[in-house]
C-alpha cells in the first residue's frame, strides 16, 4: 500500500452481531460465518488466512461510507442455502494506536447491502479483518488508514452545516424569492437544488434528498421566516 496517500479516521470498536465469528449463541452459523466462506473467498484468490475469522466492527462519527474500486470483489457468493447469494467487496486498509510498533494490515469486508437479508449495519459502521489484537475493543485512539480515491468519508452533519452557511447571504439578500426555483413542496424541490448546487458547494452532493430538503427548510426559517418575513417574503414588523 502506498501509506503516503492514506487518509487516517478516528473510529471505535463496537459490539456487533457476533456473526461473523460465531460467538453469538442463536447464530445459525455456530461456526462463524468467515470460517464458511474464507475456503470460498480462497477459491477466488482472497486469502483470509492472516486475519482473525471474526470482524471488528468499527463506528465513526457521522459518517456514512462510499466505498469504490474494491481490491477484491466476489459476485454472487453461494455460501449458505438459508438465503440467495451475496455479493462481497474488500479494501486494504490499515490499522494504529497510539504506541503501536507500526499498523496492522487488514481488510474492510463489505458484504453488499443490496444482497444482505439480515444483520444490516448502520451507515457510520465498518466491518475490519484484521489479525487478534489484545485489548483491541477498550482502545478509544483507533485510526484507519484508509485510500480516499476508493474509501470516501461522507460526514452528514458537517456537510449540512457548511452548505447552510453557504446560503446565508444569498437568502437574506433574495428572502422567499431565492426558494421559488426550487419549487418547495413538491416532489421536484430536491432535484432542483441538487442541479443548483455545483454554482456553490459541489460536495454538498453528497448528502441525500430529505438532509437537503432539510437545509432549504432551515435556511428559511433561519434567514427568512425567522427574521420576521411575511408569505409573499417581505418584511413584517421589523426595522
Amino acid at each position: 500500500m502506498d501509506t503516503a496517500a492514506l487518509q487516517w479516521h478516528g473510529c471505535r470498536v463496537v459490539r456487533g452481531y457476533g456473526v461473523a465469528s460465531g460467538r453469538c449463541a442463536s447464530s445459525p452459523y455456530p461456526a462463524g460465518t468467515i470460517s464458511l466462506q474464507a475456503p470460498l473467498f480462497a477459491q477466488q484468490g482472497i486469502d483470509l488466512s492472516p486475519y482473525y475469522p471474526g470482524t471488528l466492527n468499527l463506528a465513526f462519527a457521522d459518517t456514512r461510507w462510499r466505498l469504490s474500486q474494491p481490491d477484491a470483489h466476489v459476485a454472487r457468493l453461494a455460501w449458505s442455502d438459508r438465503h440467495p447469494p451475496e455479493t462481497f467487496s474488500f479494501w486494504r486498509v490499515l490499522l494504529r494506536w497510539q504506541g503501536c510498533d507500526e499498523p496492522v494490515a487488514g481488510l474492510i469486508y463489505w458484504p453488499h447491502p443490496e444482497t444482505k437479508q439480515r444483520h444490516h449495519h448502520s451507515a457510520d459502521r465498518l466491518e475490519l479483518l484484521a489479525p487478534w489484537i489484545d485489548g483491541i475493543a477498550q482502545r478509544s485512539d483507533l485510526e484507519l488508514g484508509m485510500d480516499p480515491r476508493c474509501c470516501r468519508r461522507i460526514r452528514p452533519l458537517a456537510l449540512q452545516a457548511r452548505l447552510l452557511e453557504a446560503l446565508k447571504f444569498r437568502v437574506l439578500a433574495s428572502q422567499d424569492d431565492f426558494f421559488t426555483a426550487f419549487q418547495p413542496g413538491t416532489p421536484l424541490a430536491a432535484s432542483a437544488f441538487r442541479a443548483w448546487l455545483p454554482q456553490v458547494m459541489p460536495q454538498a452532493a453528497d448528502l441525500d434528498d430529505a438532509e437537503l430538503i432539510n437545509v432549504l427548510e432551515r435556511a428559511r426559517f433561519l434567514y427568512c421566516d425567522g427574521i420576521g418575513c411575511d408569505k409573499t417574503g417581505q418584511r413584517s414588523g421589523l426595522a
